[in-house]
């Protein structure tokens, strides 16, 4: 049996359709609001109401099961990445142990390596290290920096702008999470792998936020220009709209070492598994978006 968390998420809801269409093992969703499941997908799974960063919750929730998929909403208004990211897992890795638990697929992020605290980043892999020491096998989704955060812009992008604190002609990698997805219920689905790894999903090309803009501007038919704000600026907008003072540090601490080139440390890694480009993304996920 399957447990998926996060299901009503970008990344989760998008696993739990493949794993519904790819495989016939039984499936639980953990969730605060089972409502907000849609029925049919309820009549299907097995629905447990509650956090999964619930002791109690998430102990009841792994009775049966021996695969997980396991994603921290990530929330903004935590404490800091670590309550966010290593405090909201600890009941989980301190509970594998007693569990019929074997294999664990996370959502993390690229920067294993990095010499300097990278906020979310530096705390996704200590989060990564924590449940690979419980000696479940372990597969940790080493993310670039996501296509969809964009969707966030979308009332700019109506406008004809976007924004980042990071230089226009910096080129990083970019994934798209429905590549996130696909490679999660992939592996959960054929539990042929054994130990511990990060497996990087960085998209099949590095591009500048130049290079973006011009894209969506051939996308959307309209002019599209991209500003690089300051990094001031950018934490006072996240503040603005809500997240806590230790979370706004480490959003800072994330995309500072982002800038410093963080995300290209590793080279010549294959990139067949994400295969979407950004043009493809934005064709298919962003343009109804903007243009609703």
């Amino acid at each position: 049996m399957i447990l998926v968390t996060t299901p009503t998420g970008d990344i989760g809801s998008r696993v739990l359709t493949r794993l519904m269409t790819d495989t016939e093992l039984p499936i639980r969703a953990i969730l605060r609001e089972p409502s907000n499941l849609p029925l049919a997908l309820r009549k299907r799974i097995d629905v447990v109401e509650g956090s999964h960063g619930d002791a109690e919750t998430i102990g009841a929730a792994l009775e049966g099961i021996d695969r997980v998929f396991w994603l921290p909403p990530g929330d903004p208004t935590a404490e800091s990445a670590k309550a966010a990211y290593v405090d909201f897992s600890r009941a989980f890795a301190e509970a594998l142990p007693t569990t019929s638990v074997t294999h664990v697929v996370g959502v993390s992020a690229l920067g294993r390596g990095w010499n300097h605290y990278a906020g979310l980043v530096s705390e996704s892999i200590a989060m990564d290290d924590m449940i690979a020491k419980t000696g479940v096998a372990y597969r940790a989704l080493a993310c670039s920096s996501l296509m969809d955060n964009l969707k966030r812009q979308t009332q700019s992008l109506r406008d004809g702008k976007f924004f980042a604190p990071t230089p226009a002609y910096l080129p990083l990698p970019h994934v798209a999470k429905s590549d996130v997805a696909a490679v999660a219920a992939g592996l959960l689905s054929r539990v042929d792998w054994n130990g511990a790894e990060d497996i990087p999903l960085h998209g099949p090309e590095n591009l500048t936020f130049a290079e973006i803009a011009k894209t969506l501007t051939d996308v959307l038919g309209r002019p599209v220009v991209f500003s690089e704000v300051s990094m001031e600026g950018f934490a006072e907008s996240l503040r603005k709209n809500g997240a806590s003072p230790g979370m706004t540090q480490d959003y800072v601490a994330m995309l500072t070492a982002k800038n410093d080139r963080m995300d290209t440390l590793l080279r010549d890694t294959p990139r067949h598994n994400t295969p979407t480009t950004f043009r493809t993304w934005a064709e298919a996920e962003l343009r109804p978006t903007v243009l609703d």
